[in-house]
Order: structure tokens, then sequence, then C-alpha cells
């Protein structure tokens, strides 16, 4: 009985694109794992008579959606807050945080 598509396991897990049989795993990874942390998975209907007649016992059930695109921030409305704060040697200083980063500098006096 056939396994998979390829032959040998690939070293890491990546979604099939197809569903007409097993997914293809690396080794200890189960069907719709995946190593990408950035590749999202959608259920679909498999095609469970072409997996049956090529012998497949169980068939892929999930296909790889389209990467996210990061969104376009605009920097000119950006949040600010400031505050001063006393550094462990006893002066004091202004730090200034953006609230939309997180991002903080600080600045002495």
């Amino acid at each position: 009985m056939a396994t998979s598509k390829s032959s040998t396991p690939p070293e890491e897990t990546r979604l099939d694109n197809h569903v007409d049989a097993p997914s293809t795993t690396a080794p200890g990874d189960g069907p719709a794992d995946t190593t990408d942390p950035d590749e999202r998975a959608t259920s679909v209907t498999p095609d469970k008579g072409a997996a049956a007649l090529a012998g497949h016992g169980t068939v892929n059930a999930v296909l790889p959606l389209p990467k996210k695109t990061a969104a376009k921030r605009s920097t000119a409305k950006d949040r600010t807050e400031s505050y001063t704060a006393v550094r462990p040697d006893g002066v004091e200083v202004t730090v200034e945080r953006n609230i939309e980063t997180g991002e903080s500098s600080v600045k002495d006096g």
C-alpha cells in the first residue's frame, strides 16, 4: 500500500497541494502539521475516490492558504508618551515610548 505522493519523507513539513493522497510529513509530524510559522491551512473536501483507487487508506484534507501580507502602517499618526524616570545612579532621565511600535528611547535630563 502506498503512503504518499513522495517516496522519501521531507526534512521539513509543509502543507501539500493535493487532496487525492495522504499528507507528506517529516518523521514525527502529523497530518496538517507545518514547520513554517507563516503557513496557514484551510479544510477542504478530499478526493476519497481517487485516493482509494490509488490504494491509499487516508487522504489529505487541508490545503495551504495564500501568505498573509503585512498591513501598511502610516507613521504620520504615531502616538507617543513621555515620562521622567530615575536611573539606578540617581540621574533623572526622560523616557519616550512609541505606543504604536513599543519602541522606547531614553534622553538625559
